[in-house]
């Protein structure tokens, strides 16, 4: 996807601080943190929303939960709690094109989210 941001930070267009990164899956921080640790958990594969989930790349969105535990637990957020989040759409709140789950942690995270 040619106009994709994180498109262009899996193929190292743009620069960005990588945590993790496999043959199907990159992580790396957000570059507008809303917490002391706020983490961006993407597919390689360009999926647009949770809305284009199907059962040919679903398998990607459970190893992406499978990275997520592992660098909560890496970063220290397993014993405190930490928050995972994926917006869907413009009024869920999605501001890029493909599929990603932000994770939160390091404070007290307050409920209802905005």
């Amino acid at each position: 996807m040619g106009d994709c941001l994180f498109c262009k930070i899996i193929d190292k267009e743009i620069p960005s601080e990588i945590l993790y990164e496999d043959d199907s899956v990159i992580a790396f921080k957000d570059v507008n943190p809303q917490a002391p640790i706020h983490i961006l958990v993407i597919p390689k594969e360009h999926i647009e929303s949770a809305r284009d989930i199907d059962k040919d790349n679903c398998h990607v969105i459970g190893h992406i939960f499978a990275v997520i535990r592992d660098l909560a637990k890496e970063l220290g957020l397993d014993e405190d709690g930490y928050r995972v989040v994926n917006n869907c759409g413009k009024h869920g709140g999605q501001t890029v094109s493909h599929i990603h789950f932000h994770i939160l942690g390091g404070r007290q995270l307050s409920w209802p989210p905005g």
